[in-house]
């Protein structure tokens, strides 16, 4: 009986979809309706199976999260999919997993340095500081937004311990480059996918050359759980790591609601901790809750099914801009792909040339007075930011191009909801835009 009723329940909500929701995605009036640089993609699957999840009123972790971890490590080429509570928290806990006693020698102590960007996301840097680490900045190249790779010897020095990257809005840096620069001199490589899954690189998934990747599934991102992220990693010590920081801390490894997992819950000794502590309150590390509920993974388990459609509509909708906004390239900046990578771009960058007959002010206010929004390129520059006054890092060389980015740079969206008929109204309030000058 009970699994009828939910089979009639389930059959509503794809009645609700079609009547509550549809419409509203699929209506567009030029200049009226805006054109976001960003949104959640979805139809009664994602609905379904959120309310599915609801109905087992599991609430913590559960099936769907299993078979999310599951199929979403072999979607990106890896042993081992953790979620969390966002992409924010994988860097956390990726970054973080770097400094665990079971790193042996190589683990990270106060003081090292880890090589990154300014010119990014915060939460790319904040777990270096959380940890007592130092970053140290580098400059980018204007059009990829990537690391200038030729300043990544420059930035080495004796405490140097590990290399964190974005790849930015999607673009590939040079895996070339950094991975031969973090192999050569025994670094760990951790690769920020937040922006960029679906991404290659010479043929093969970003997210895959480091020691960690880490996703965003926040809705702006290629797929969404409203919240959520994952850290990917294939290495078993890293994997055990990751999991005990992201569940309290803790030594044990049994999932909710599961007992002596390992069969020797009574009869181990750690630290100084009587013999037989409980092994389900034994803490290897400082750690968090920072797990997901099913309902999120319900929703990414849906939203996986559909991300080879989103990342080649992405792709598509950059190439339209592209060929549309090249004629104007005397004046703008338009953004390229990395050598030798097919970006899953995350949105369309644009800089303003020195000279130009307009600001970047004057051509942002103009797009948003028409319903185009736009978004700066994150942070600008990180280091001339409030939270990070007071902050010890260092950096290499004066950041030029990233102070460039700070003034001159801001994104349109490419996310699948944007068709045809955006793209057509986009290109034409650039057109305006240039004809007035």
């Amino acid at each position: 009986m009970s699994e009828k009723l939910r089979e009639e329940i389930l059959e509503k909500v794809r009645e609700y979809y079609r009547e509550a929701h549809k419409p509203k995605q699929e209506r567009f009036e030029a200049g009226k309706d805006i054109v976001t640089f960003a949104a959640k993609v979805y139809d009664e699957e994602e609905m379904v199976n959120l309310v599915d999840a609801s109905l087992d009123f599991w609430l913590t972790t559960g099936r769907y999260a299993e078979e999310f971890e599951r199929d979403f490590a072999e979607f990106m080429g890896h042993t081992y999919c953790l979620l969390t509570t966002s992409g924010s928290s994988a860097n956390l806990l990726a970054l973080s997993a770097l400094t665990s006693p079971k790193l042996g020698a190589r683990r990270l102590v106060p003081g090292d340095e880890v090589i990154t960007v300014a010119a990014g996301f915060p939460t790319t840097v904040n777990p270096i500081v959380q940890n007592g680490l130092v970053p140290v900045f580098v400059d980018v190249e204007i059009g990829t937004y990537n690391v200038k790779v030729d300043q990544l010897e420059a930035a080495l020095s004796p405490r140097t311990r590990a290399v964190m990257l974005a790849h930015t809005l999607g673009n590939p840096f040079d895996l070339d480059a950094v991975t031969a620069f973090a192999k050569k001199h025994r670094l760990f490589l951790i690769e920020d996918c937040c922006d960029a899954l679906g991404s290659t690189y010479d043929g093969r998934l970003v997210g895959t050359f480091g020691d960690a990747a880490t996703v965003s599934f926040y809705p702006a991102h290629h797929i969404t759980m409203g919240e959520g992220g994952a850290v990917l990693v294939s290495n078993p010590v890293l994997e055990r790591v990751v999991r005990s920081m992201r569940d309290w801390g803790r030594d044990c490894y049994c999932e909710p609601g599961a007992n002596d997992t390992c069969g020797k819950r009574f009869t181990q000794r750690f630290g100084t901790l009587p013999e037989g502590y409980d092994h389900k309150y034994v803490y290897s590390h400082v750690g968090y809750n920072l797990k997901v509920t099913d309902m999120q993974a319900a929703v990414g388990v849906a939203q996986l099914k559909k991300a080879p459609a989103f990342i080649e509509a992405r792709r598509a909708n950059f190439r339209a801009l592209h060929a549309g906004l090249s004629r104007y390239s005397d004046e703008l900046v338009l953004p390229f792909a990395t050598p030798k990578s097919d970006p899953s771009w995350f949105a369309f960058p644009i800089t303003v040339r020195a000279g130009a007959r307009f600001t970047k002010n004057e051509l942002v206010a103009h797009l948003e007075k028409h319903r185009i929004l736009t978004r700066q390129l994150f942070a600008g520059n990180l280091t001339r930011q409030p939270a990070y006054e007071g902050v010890n890092y260092r950096v290499v060389g004066d950041l030029a191009n990233t102070d460039t980015v700070m003034r001159d740079t801001f994104f349109i969206g490419v996310y699948p909801g944007i068709d045809e008929r955006k793209r057509a109204y986009v290109l034409d309030v650039f057109a305006k835009f240039f004809e007035a000058l």
